[in-house]
C-alpha cells in the first residue's frame, strides 16, 4: 500500500536528492579513487574463490540449517519506508523478528569493513545486505563470501521475477543474489529544446547539439556508453574494446559535443537549458518530472542502455541464513514489491507489481491516487519486455588491478 508519514514528500516517496546523494558515492563499478586505494590497503577477498557452485555445494551450504525466529539485515539510507510496514507484515506473517540497520553507505569502504571478519569465517553481524553489482560484488563472489542460494526456497522470486534478472552477467542464473532493486541508464532530453525525439546513442555525438550534451563523469557510466555506441557489449568487453569506446569518446569530446561532464548536478543542467541531451539514470527523471511538473522525455537509446542492480545476498557466516532467505522470498510476493515499489520508485523486479499499484491506487482519491496511477504507468518503473531488450550489464571487474587499467583508459576522457 502507499505509506503516508510526516516527511517531505522528496525524502518519503525516495525521490531524487536521496539517490543522487548515493550515486555519486557508488560510482557503480567502485569509486575511481578507491579501487586503487583498497588494492594499496591489500584489500582484497581472501577466502575459496567461488564463481559458479553445484548442487551439492549448495546442499552442503543449507544442511542442517533451521529458522531461529529472527534476521540482521543491512541496507542502504532510505531504500524502505521509515515506518517499515514491509517489516512488520513480515513478522506478523513468519514470526521472524528483524533487526533493520541502515549501515551501507558505500560499496568499498562496507566490503573493506566486513572483509576481515568473512576472511576469518566469522559473522559480520548481518544475515542479509543488499550489495551492487561491480567491483566490490565481484570480490565478495571470487573470495567466496557469499552464500550460494537454494532456489527451492525461493517459490515467490521463481514465480513472479523478471526473467531479465536470471541473465545478470555479474551473477548468471542468481546463484548467490537476486535483486532487490535496479536503474536504467539512458537518455534524457528537452524536446522543445532539441526540436525532435531523440531515439539514438548517436544523438550524443550529433553536431546539431554541439556544447549541449552532457556527459556523466562516472568513468563506468561513461565507458558503458562508448562501448555501446561503438557497437560492443560492455558486460563482456576486453581491454582492447576499451580503448575503442575511449577513442570514441574522445572523438565527441574533440568536436565541443560535450558542454560538461557531470556528477549529481546534470538533471539541473537539463532542466535549466544548459544541455539539452543527457545521459541520465531512469529514477532521476521520473523524480523530476513528478516533482517539479516538468515534461523530460527519458528513453532506452536504439543501441542499448544500461541496468544497474542493488541485490539481496547472504554472507557465507549468516547466523540465520533460512529467516534471511525467508525474508527475501517474502519481498517477491506481489504485494509486497508493489509496496517497495510504491516508496523507492526504482525498477521493480516484480512485473505483475504493476498490477497490484493500480490496484492499489483505485482505493485512494486526488494527488495520492494520481501519483500511484503514475508510478504504475511509468516504464521507467516497469520496463516493457522491449526495454528489458535493450539494456546490457556494466563492465565488470573481478579485481581492483582491472578496475584501475580501466580507469587509466577512460579519466582522461574527463579529467584532461
Amino acid at each position: 500500500m502507499f505509506h503516508r508519514n510526516a516527511t517531505d514528500p522528496t525524502l518519503r516517496r525516495g525521490l531524487t536528492q536521496r539517490r543522487l546523494g548515493r550515486r555519486d558515492m557508488l560510482r557503480l563499478g567502485g569509486l575511481a579513487a578507491l579501487g586503487p586505494a583498497l588494492a594499496a590497503c591489500g584489500v582484497q577477498g581472501k577466502g575459496t574463490p567461488a564463481a559458479s557452485v553445484d548442487t551439492s555445494t549448495i546442499a552442503t551450504f543449507w544442511e542442517g540449517k533451521a529458522s531461529t525466529g529472527k534476521v540482521d539485515f543491512a541496507n542502504w539510507p532510505l531504500y524502505m519506508d521509515p515506518a517499515m510496514p514491509e517489516l512488520k507484515k513480515f513478522t506478523e506473517k513468519t514470526g521472524i523478528k528483524v533487526n533493520y540497520q541502515e549501515v551501507i553507505q558505500e560499496m568499498g569502504p562496507w566490503f573493506a569493513k566486513v572483509q576481515p571478519q568473512l576472511s576469518a569465517k566469522q559473522s559480520i553481524g548481518f544475515d542479509l545486505m543488499v550489495i551492487t553489482n561491480g567491483i566490490q560484488f565481484g570480490q565478495f563472489r571470487a573470495a567466496g563470501f557469499l552464500a550460494p542460494l537454494d532456489h527451492t526456497r525461493l517459490p515467490n522470486y521463481a514465480k513472479n521475477a523478471a526473467p531479465k534478472y536470471a541473465q545478470e552477467s555479474f551473477d548468471r542464473g542468481n546463484v548467490f543474489s537476486v535483486p532487490w532493486a535496479s536503474g536504467i541508464t539512458g537518455i534524457a532530453y528537452d524536446e522543445s529544446k532539441t526540436g525532435r525525439p531523440i531515439t539514438k546513442l548517436a544523438d550524443l555525438w550529433d553536431p546539431a547539439f554541439q556544447g549541449r550534451v552532457g556527459m556523466m563523469s562516472d568513468v563506468t557510466e561513461l565507458a558503458n556508453f562508448g562501448l555501446l555506441a561503438a557497437g560492443l557489449t560492455p558486460g563482456d568487453s576486453t581491454e582492447v574494446e576499451w580503448k575503442k569506446a575511449a577513442a570514441k569518446l574522445q572523438q565527441q569530446k574533440d568536436a565541443g559535443i560535450v558542454r560538461n561532464y557531470y556528477e549529481q548536478d546534470y538533471v539541473d543542467a537539463l532542466g535549466k537549458g544548459e544541455v539539452w541531451i543527457t545521459q541520465a539514470w531512469s529514477g532521476d527523471i521520473f523524480q523530476k518530472n513528478l516533482s517539479d511538473g516538468t515534461n523530460l522525455k527519458f528513453v532506452i537509446p536504439e543501441e542499448g542502455g544500461t541496468i544497474w542492480t542493488d541485490n539481496f545476498a547472504i554472507p557465507v557466516t549468516a547466523a540465520n541464513p533460512v529467516d534471511a532467505i525467508a525474508l527475501i522470498d517474502f519481498f517477491y510476493e506481489v504485494e509486497n514489491a508493489a509496496s517497495l515499489a510504491e516508496y523507492i520508485n526504482y525498477v521493480c523486479p516484480v512485473p505483475a507489481a504493476q498490477a497490484q499499484i493500480r490496484k492499489d491506487a483505485a482505493a485512494l482519491s486526488g494527488d495520492d491516487r494520481a501519483e500511484l496511477e503514475q508510478i504504475a504507468a511509468s516504464s521507467l518503473i516497469f520496463p516493457s519486455e522491449a526495454d528489458y531488450a535493450k539494456l546490457h550489464y556494466y563492465v565488470g571487474f573481478d579485481t581492483a588491478e582491472e578496475q584501475q587499467d580501466f580507469s587509466k583508459i577512460f579519466d582522461p576522457i574527463v579529467l584532461g
